[in-house]
């Protein structure tokens, strides 16, 4: 399908910001130069040349359609929780899958299937609320489903390829196709879609029948205070920034280090939790970069490993380190 805008795409980038451009046969519109740091959890980051917000599948459909018809980058954006943006934003069109939500839930065999703009919170509290089993340990991740599905998020030695059924995902041309966890070939924190335009649009999750819902949400409750408790939720972040190398916890190797603490700008390792960086207000993506840059040297210089963030960095960071 191709599709007739009605104007040119590079003579719109010179008007005013915010200046919608509808995509056709859709109530949805694409706007520019839409700032991307108070949709990332960090809340740092420079503006999208392009961005949508499609809220249902012929609008998802219409976006990939609209970029591969002007020969602009994708870039996808789920709730933001793990990405850094760089300063300089993101050319091209970011598609943001927040408004992609609903919620389907078969009580007869506890298949939840679920939008992957829905928070992994929310999908934690409904099945706990309604008696079944499964997804406790990710009611603390700060995460979207659609991300937690492509990079198997995972917490308490449970992973998202525990219990996927399968995955609805748009491939670049516009086809929808449905996945299986062998197909998405997972690992630790990984899957074929990394670093892919392919969007999950939705997921489905195999749920167990727990002994009561009180003591299913106690759990979950038990887990989020767990959480909280533990981890630095009060400034912005992005979760645990580097993978676990090993046996030894990331967070184990950088406290040991004696980085916690460490500041670089306005960006900080956390004192509560050494795999944890802090914007502490003001700071850049660059001054995260530098410090993400740091704690890997230094941890690699006193034992031996190099961290893998975990953190997805998307944009121009070639002029980031400056030390």
């Amino acid at each position: 399908m191709t599709m007739t805008l009605p104007y040119n795409i590079a003579s719109s980038a010179q008007k005013p910001q915010y200046k919608p451009i509808p995509l056709l046969g859709t109530d949805c519109v694409i706007r520019s130069n839409v700032p991307l740091a108070p949709l990332t959890s960090f809340r740092v980051g420079g503006p999208a040349e392009w961005y949508v917000t499609p809220k249902k599948l012929d609008q998802l459909q219409a976006s990939f359609q609209f970029a591969h018809s002007e020969g602009l980058p994708i870039t996808l954006l789920g709730g933001g929780s793990n990405m850094l943006v760089s300063d300089s934003g993101l050319p091209g069109l970011v598609i943001s899958s927040r408004n992609l939500r609903y919620i389907n839930f078969e009580q007869e065999t506890g298949l939840l299937t679920v939008g992957a703009g829905e928070s992994l919170p929310r999908i934690a509290w409904k099945a706990a609320r309604m008696g079944w089993q499964g997804l406790e340990w990710v009611v603390g991740i700060p995460g979207t489903v659609g991300g937690a599905v492509v990079m198997n998020a995972g917490a308490q030695g449970k992973c998202i390829a525990d219990i996927l059924v399968n995955a609805h995902v748009m491939l670049p041309d516009g086809r929808i196709e449905i996945l299986s966890p062998q197909d998405l070939e997972y690992s630790y924190r990984h899957s074929r879609l990394q670093g892919k335009s392919i969007l999950v649009a939705k997921a489905t999750f195999q749920l167990q029948p727990g002994e009561n819902p009180a003591l299913v949400t106690a759990i979950t409750s038990e887990n989020f205070n767990k959480r909280k408790t533990s981890q630095p939720y009060h400034l912005p972040s992005c979760g645990s920034v580097f993978r676990n190398p090993g046996p030894q916890a990331a967070g184990w190797l950088i406290e040991q280090t004696g980085l916690k603490g460490y500041q670089i700008g306005m960006a900080q390792v956390a004192h509560r939790h050494a795999n944890f960086i802090l914007n502490c207000g003001g700071a850049t993506a660059n001054d995260i970069f530098q410090l993400i840059y740091h704690v890997q040297e230094q941890v690699e210089k006193q034992w031996s490993f190099l961290l893998k963030p975990e953190v997805k960095m998307i944009g121009d960071f070639s002029g980031a380190l400056t030390f």
